[in-house]
């Protein structure tokens, strides 16, 4: 994905999911720790193994999963 080197999609690893450099981290790993209040720097250091720009491009990568559109399927008339 273009500006998104570090998303890697392997199904050998983690199953396929999306992680961080092809490592067993994955991206929804690293949006928890986001959501649940952790920054850039407290996630670093406590994954020494992840740098500052793996946190921005899954960050980067799941605003373009959000930018999905969504159409709902109409019902038939009971």
């Amino acid at each position: 994905m273009l500006g998104l080197q570090r998303i890697t999609f392997d199904p050998k690893v983690m199953g396929g999911r999306a992680c961080i450099r092809g490592m067993r981290v994955t991206v929804s790993l690293v949006l928890n720790l986001v959501a649940n209040g952790m920054s850039a720097e407290e996630i670093v250091e406590a994954y020494p193994y992840l740098e500052r720009e793996d946190i921005r491009q899954a960050l980067r990568y799941a605003a373009l999963l959000a930018e999905e559109s969504v159409h709902p399927l109409e019902r038939e008339p009971a």
